[in-house]
């Protein structure tokens, strides 16, 4: 799943925790073949190709987390997308962190209501935007 790519992502960079993510998402495209994955999930078949070809297109975590789900046994795609925000939900409990602290903690780099919207699910999140939030409130565990 999404959120288990790393052990400890507040010691990475965003961008390392963002590229450690695209590569889990990649390695299922590599071992299932990009017809299998393209014809498993709902994401667009020319994001899928560019992730196999080794570039890094913009991924909301619902497209990856269609990705993360093509392998037999793994959750669902709703699954894996709503165990990533809850591991955001509960890192944000262990640290006492509000979303104006998390505002404040990434420079306003989202806004606390786009945070609170997009950790609850309402509004789509980015890769990047949950690697941003996953570093953030990690490192303030």
């Amino acid at each position: 799943m999404l959120h288990d790519a790393v052990t400890d992502p507040g010691e990475l960079t965003v961008a390392e925790l963002h590229d450690r993510y695209v590569t889990k998402v990649r390695n299922v495209i590599d071992s299932h073949g990009v017809r299998t994955v393209v014809e498993s999930t709902d994401v667009d078949p020319a994001t899928i190709e560019s992730l196999a070809a080794g570039e890094t297109p913009g991924l909301t975590v619902e497209e990856a987390s269609d990705i993360l789900a093509v392998p037999e046994g793994s959750p669902d795609s709703d699954t894996v997308a709503t165990l990533a925000r809850e591991e955001l939900l509960m890192g944000m409990t262990t640290a006492v962190l509000d979303v104006e602290a998390v505002e404040s903690g990434i420079e306003g780099e989202l806004e606390a209501r786009e945070i609170q919207s997009k950790v609850e699910g309402r509004f789509p999140m980015t890769l990047r935007e949950f690697a941003l939030l996953s570093q953030f409130i990690d490192g303030r565990r």
